[in-house]
């Protein structure tokens, strides 16, 4: 009798544990307070938007002579003249750190001078956490130092290891400014830095952090790498002499994506905390939903279902209704397969109200960052709830079918609440998708 009185007990307890978290949870709103950014289309923030709205194109050839034996021999590069870069680039900081990691600790100083946030305190600095990865480690580093190894073990850097290590971003950052909240690192192909944001606001919700430094950097265009995409079919290949109309989503010639490199980084941060500092916000996170296609190694299911789950499941954690959504950020890499499943789950998912949608894939303009894309696709995201602007798809000219694309031009977002969904779908069947909104 007595263990079914303290079974009972321990129940009670655990039902007023759980009531009072989902009370807590639902009153911890999250918000974005700064970005920065490094892309094929420019430097900074403000660079990049602009040079978005007015259809750039970051997509080039790439002229080092081991790609000319190549199928695709083009891709989204940074520009190596911006200050910033250079500096982040140079010998001493490739000696102990990868290049992403590099153009990361770029896209983090502005996002942080953007937010105006440097704690001083041990109690701010233990309530500022990271969390960034990456898609994948520099292939030509791993090479060139099995070359190293050939002519004996002395001339392998000490910094191998640490350079490899796609968590070494994350832990960069929090080393550099010394934060001591969650130290996270995702590594989900190009679902990353969806997930990273997702996580990340999860960490704020859940009260592990007030502030969270969440995105992430690739950079690992190289033969190599080239090679294998080209192996898996997955690139674009019949525009190497027009590189700049490669990297066509939702349109009927796509033939592969392209592949691109860059940072994006962004500010999270607790609601009321935003305001008791009066920081700038720019929109807010209303919710994250993740799934998994258990289906295929790179190609979604072909209806769809495992798009269709994420987005639900981020319209169910944000607690809105499908009508709300008048805008997808599509992830549409511009492959022959990926982006029509991505359209018909779409369709499937809103019904009647996805003729209301509006719906684009910035990546025509600088290809796909793999593991930096849906994060610097969030930034574009959160600027168009912000600006009441939709960025466009280049090269978009005869659409796979009838939904409301926003094609080469940008597009006046004209509703009373301005609410997005933003997807990123990665290899081995990853899903994320986060709901941002206008405050």
């Amino acid at each position: 009798m007595s263990n079914i009185i303290y079974s009972r007990i321990n129940t009670m307890k655990l039902v007023q544990q759980v009531r009072y978290l989902t009370k807590y949870q639902s009153q911890r709103r999250v918000v974005v307070s700064g970005l920065g950014v490094v892309s094929p289309i420019g430097t900074g923030t403000k660079i990049v938007w602009d040079n978005l709205l007015k259809g750039h194109c970051g997509i080039v050839c790439l002229q080092e002579e081991d790609y000319k034996k190549l199928p695709c021999r083009i891709a989204g590069l940074i520009s190596k003249q911006d200050d910033d870069v250079q500096k982040a680039l140079s010998k001493a900081n490739l000696k102990s750190m990868a290049p992403a990691t590099c153009l990361a600790l770029v896209a983090t100083a502005e996002a942080l001078v953007d937010a105006k946030w440097f704690p001083e305190c041990d109690r701010e600095k233990e309530m500022t956490g990271v969390a960034l990865g990456m898609g994948m480690i520099d292939l030509k580093d791993v090479c060139d130092t099995n070359e190293a190894l050939k002519i004996g073990y002395n001339k392998v850097s000490p910094f191998f290891v640490p350079r490899i290590l796609p968590n070494m971003a994350a832990g960069q950052i929090s080393i550099k400014y010394g934060f001591r909240g969650p130290n996270h690192s995702v590594s989900t192909a190009c679902a990353t830095g969806a997930h990273s944001i997702g996580d990340a606001y999860r960490f704020i919700k859940y009260g592990d952090a007030d502030v969270m430094v969440c995105g992430g950097a690739e950079s690992c265009i190289s033969p190599l790498a080239i090679a294998g995409f080209c192996r898996l079919r997955a690139l674009s290949t019949s525009f190497n002499d027009e590189p700049e109309k490669a990297s066509r989503p939702f349109d009927q010639k796509r033939d592969g994506f392209v592949m691109g490199e860059g940072a994006a980084v962004l500010v999270l941060e607790e609601y009321e905390h935003a305001l008791r500092r009066n920081a700038k916000i720019y929109a807010e996170i209303l919710g994250y939903g993740l799934s998994g296609d258990g289906s295929h190694i790179t190609a979604p299911r072909e209806d769809g279902s495992g798009a269709m789950l994420s987005m639900g499941r981020a319209l169910q954690d944000a607690n809105i209704r499908k009508n709300e959504i008048t805008y997808v950020n599509a992830h549409a890499t511009s492959t022959p397969i990926g982006d029509g499943i991505e359209s018909t789950a779409i369709k499937k998912l809103f019904g009647g109200h996805s003729s209301k949608i509006s719906v684009s894939s910035t990546k025509g303009a600088h290809g796909h960052l793999l593991g930096a894309a849906g994060n610097l696709e969030a930034v574009f995201t959160i600027l168009a709830c912000q600006h009441g602007v939709i960025p466009p798809t280049l090269n978009l000219e005869n659409p796979v079918d009838d939904l409301n694309y926003v094609a080469n031009v940008p597009e006046k977002w004209q509703t009373e609440r301005r609410v997005a969904l933003k997807n990123s779908f990665g290899f081995g069947g990853t899903n994320a998708t986060l709901c941002i909104a206008q405050i």
